[in-house]
């Protein structure tokens, strides 16, 4: 049975997922409105714990969800508060309070969260309906016919159950996840080089990482005694496996790999996976081990960072957003940042077209920015697994990453200036130091491992004891004009600049041969800024920010 006349839309989105509804909820909030048809293929209410993987999230997408979109009373009340990121070098190890720990000892100031991502999906598509979206569920897209003329709407068909519909809307916006419709029907899929796979189940149970020593000394480091609300990364050569909870009482747990260095033959079935861990992470094996009978479900992904050429266009009228378009590496979780960046620009894009305003080249420059964004942090994980398992490096490479996050692209997103072209053109030169910076200490860092001595002593490296860095994340709350955003930027380019020269510092003392490549010259040009001083170590862990376990 097909419908007689289509409906007609401001914008069609495929995909009721976390990258769909968060952008009908965007875009209903910038207009009452604007007509809005979301497609999702699954049906509602989709299952608690065992629904989609991705469900740490860190600054930007927290920010996102809880600020931006108003959601903070459900964030709060129905979701788990993260207790930032931990590190544990705890490979072939089950004594965890013997080892090398990174993680802040009390909450920072900006809050992220641990998101079920069953239980958030069926509240916003709930939420979506209440600001009147139209959401329908258990709908297959068929057929998209994108038009050339900017007169004339695109068409979409798409059936429910024995019925065909049909409907028009200017904008079309993919977020379908891996299907990528827009992206295969246009030829835009890119491969990159971060060849990486990862397996992941959910366990019906708590992991109570807290309890997995006696020792009070270790218990104790942190206030509240919660490590079980990180996101804990238990680390090796190669691989990093992760434990995150879920506000349903479930506990996500995943490993992610370089093939080279673990095959992914080797953990792709939920016996294998248990198998590795007890070579590879026997503590966790033990914790898991009597909850087999609690297994919710298991997966795994191959290869699974992709790029894409293209995802706005400004001629055309069509976007692509969340796992539709690129995805990087879920090792500091950016999934729910890269949708954060991906809707504010669309939703930006619909507005400028809304009020008549030529697009093209604004969706140019913002699918330059999106993917410079992608690149930057695409370096922080390509050929950088085999240091992981490095206690003296690793923990150098997760301070210098937050203050790059944090410095650079959490300002621009927090201070509203993603869309501010000429704010971001104002800063073209310091924004690509850094760029250039971050893909030099990258190269370094990894040099710098291949003859490191690794030593895993018992300490934890807090980062809360770090005043610097504290103060960095608390600085994400501040709002700022014009000037002062600009001076932001700018003093967050001089810190990473003396970071660099710092971790340069700290890598020739242990090695004096690394090759430090161009970061030298680079940390001599002359932006304006304070010369980077020669004394290292007034920003990386000293011995006043190492507490000794018991």
């Amino acid at each position: 049975m097909t419908d007689t006349a289509p409906d007609t839309f401001d914008a069609v989105i495929m995909g009721g997922g976390l990258a769909g509804l968060t952008l009908a909820l965007q875009l209903r909030q910038r207009f009452a409105d604007l007509r809005v048809l979301v497609l999702e293929r699954r049906a509602h209410p989709v299952p608690h714990a065992a629904h989609k993987v991705g469900e740490s999230s860190v600054e930007i997408g927290a920010h996102y969800f809880d600020t931006v979109l108003g959601l903070k009373a459900h964030m709060d009340a129905e979701q788990l508060r993260k207790f930032g990121f931990r590190f544990f070098f705890s490979e072939g190890r089950s004594d965890i309070d013997k080892v090398t720990e990174i993680g802040a000892s009390r909450y920072l100031s900006v809050p992220s969260y641990q998101i079920d991502r069953g239980i958030f999906e069926n509240f916003l598509a709930e939420e979506a309906v209440r600001r009147g979206v139209q959401f329908v569920d258990g709908a297959l897209v068929r057929r998209i016919t994108l038009a050339d003329d900017p007169a004339t709407p695109h068409s979409i068909e798409w059936t429910r159950g024995e019925h065909t519909h049909h409907a028009q809307a200017r904008w079309v916006i993919d977020a379908c996840g891996r299907a990528g419709m827009l992206k295969r029907k246009l030829g835009l899929a890119e491969s990159n080089a971060h060849d990486v796979n990862a397996v992941w189940f959910r366990i019906g149970e708590r992991i109570a990482i807290d309890e997995w020593s006696g020792d009070e000394a270790w218990r104790t480091r942190c206030d509240p005694q919660a490590r079980w609300l990180s996101t804990n990364h238990l680390v090796g050569a190669g691989y990093w496996a992760w434990l995150i909870p879920l506000a349903s009482g479930s506990h996500s747990v995943g490993i992610v790999a370089d093939p080279k260095l673990h095959p992914l033959d080797t953990i792709d079935t939920f016996d294998k996976a248990m198998a590795w861990f007890a070579t590879y992470q026997p503590r966790l094996f033990e914790a898991l081990d009597g909850k087999r009978h609690l297994l919710q479900d298991f997966a795994f992904l191959k290869h699974f960072s992709h790029g894409c050429k293209q995802v706005f266009s400004g001629r055309q009228r069509w976007a692509m957003t969340g796992e539709a378009g690129l995805f990087l590496d879920p090792f500091y979780s950016p999934g729910s940042d890269f949708i954060a960046i991906g809707n504010t620009y669309i939703t930006d894009l619909i507005a400028q077209d809304r009020a008549g305003r030529p697009i093209d080249k604004r969706a140019q420059l913002y699918d330059q920015l999106y993917h410079s964004f992608y690149e930057s942090t695409l370096a922080l994980y390509q050929d950088q697994y085999p240091l992981f398992g490095d206690p003296e490096v690793l923990p150098v490479k997760v301070i210098w990453d937050y203050a790059y996050y944090w410095g650079v692209l959490s300002q621009i997103f927090f201070q509203h200036r993603l869309t501010d072209l000429h704010a971001l053109g104002s800063l073209k030169a310091e924004l690509q130091h850094c760029q250039r910076l971050n893909l030099e200490v990258q190269a370094l860092m990894r040099r710098w491992s291949a003859s490191s001595r690794r030593a895993n002593p018992a300490v934890m490296l807090d980062q809360a004891a770090m005043p610097w860095f504290a103060e960095l994340n608390r600085s994400l709350r501040d709002t700022l004009d014009d000037a002062a955003f600009r001076a932001r930027i700018r003093a967050s380019t001089a810190q990473l600049r003396q970071l660099a020269g710092e971790v340069l510092a700290r890598a020739r003392a242990a090695d004096p041969g690394v090759d430090a490549g161009a970061l030298p010259a680079l940390l001599e040009e002359n932006l304006g800024l304070p010369p980077v001083s020669a004394d290292a170590g007034a920003m990386l862990f000293e011995a006043d920010t190492v507490d000794a376990a018991g």
